[in-house]
């Protein structure tokens, strides 16, 4: 079952004792939990937090088959919990135990791996799955794809009292990845900026949270824009703020590398998709890889090639010469430039 909030608005109603959320990542089971607690804290429950990817079947026992001294149900946690590290043995107790207990209410959350976008759970986690399936609330949350991530974004901005220029929320995105939580403080941050009026993408850039991808690719933009003096300007702005000189360069040989394979997708005819598939991105790449494509236009294969050459060069230079970090990276700004101009 997939993960939908008027589905779990429902099963707490309607007083389920098991509830197991299952992602790739823990901020999205960290904040279904999180929704699930705020209803089962209401009276204020005993609860037992069993943390460790591996409590041992005695202390969910203990935990579970205590009466409550208060008359009400006890309240187990069991964040991330990893069933595979169980022996089969122990995983039956554990389903046993959660199938027997009636003096309790357990909320579970676990990872799961992710291979192309899709959750692939092993053979315990599958057997623990179907347990949970048939003894209460167990949904998997998959990450939001890039249209449901704005369409929230655009809700938070209605929620603040403030709404988004066309493209602002897109712009954010970029800034913010995949993160809920960072996403939200943000826009309450612009719609504050904005006087609780109208976010654009100029406040986005003015107030965002700076993060090394977003602004590497926004040089590479001016880069292959001709705006080298603003590229420059960004570069000592991320150098103002602390930044690692080799981090910067590992984030702008992420972005060139991405630009390549995107180029090279293109002229094999193959799509996105594929493109994601064969280099193992993973999470939300759709919005990533369009927003490359577009500037990967502007490139011919031996122009980027050129400048990976030149970053290559850079992050030696980094690590190995005496010379001023600062400069280095100015001057290979400059060279890749050079290397980006159409012939």
């Amino acid at each position: 079952m997939l993960y939908s909030e008027k589905e779990l608005e429902k099963r707490l109603q309607s007083g389920c004792a098991l509830y197991y959320f299952y992602a790739s990542d823990e901020a999205l089971v960290h904040a279904a939990a999180q929704k699930a607690l705020k209803y089962l804290n209401r009276d204020d429950p005993e609860t037992t937090v069993l943390d460790g990817p591996t409590p041992s079947v005695e202390e969910i026992v203990l935990a579970a088959g205590t009466i409550s001294f208060f008359g009400g149900k006890r309240l187990v946690l069991m964040p991330l919990i990893r069933p595979s590290t169980y022996s089969d043995k122990d995983l039956q107790e554990l389903c046993d135990t959660l199938a027997d207990t009636e003096n309790a209410i357990f909320v579970m959350t676990g990872l799961v791996e992710e291979v192309y976008g899709k959750l692939r759970p092993g053979k315990r986690e599958q057997k623990l799955i179907s347990c949970c399936e048939k003894l209460g609330y167990c949904v998997q949350i998959n990450r939001p794809t890039g249209a449901a991530l704005q369409a929230m974004a655009r809700d938070w901005a209605k929620q603040a009292g403030a709404a988004f220029a066309p493209g602002a929320e897109a712009a954010l995105l970029v800034r913010c990845g995949e993160d809920q939580f960072l996403l939200k403080n943000e826009i309450e941050k612009l719609a504050a900026l904005s006087g609780y009026g109208t976010i654009t993408q100029q406040m986005v850039g003015q107030l965002g949270t700076v993060t090394l991808d977003a602004d590497t690719f926004d040089m590479v933009k001016l880069l292959t824009g001709g705006q080298t003096d603003k590229a420059q300007q960004k570069l000592k702005t991320l150098l103002a703020l602390q930044n690692d000189p080799i981090m910067i360069t590992g984030a702008l040989i992420s972005n060139y590398l991405d630009l390549y394979r995107v180029l090279l997708g293109r002229r094999s005819r193959r799509s996105l998709g594929d493109v994601a598939k064969d280099f193992g991105y993973k999470g939300n790449w759709s919005y990533r890889l369009n927003s490359t494509e577009k500037t990967a236009a502007r490139f011919n294969r031996s122009q980027l090639e050129s400048c990976l050459r030149i970053l290559q060069q850079l992050d030696t230079d980094l690590k190995s010469s005496r010379l001023d970090a600062d400069l280095l990276m100015q001057k290979a700004l400059c060279e890749l430039a050079l290397a980006g101009r159409k012939a």
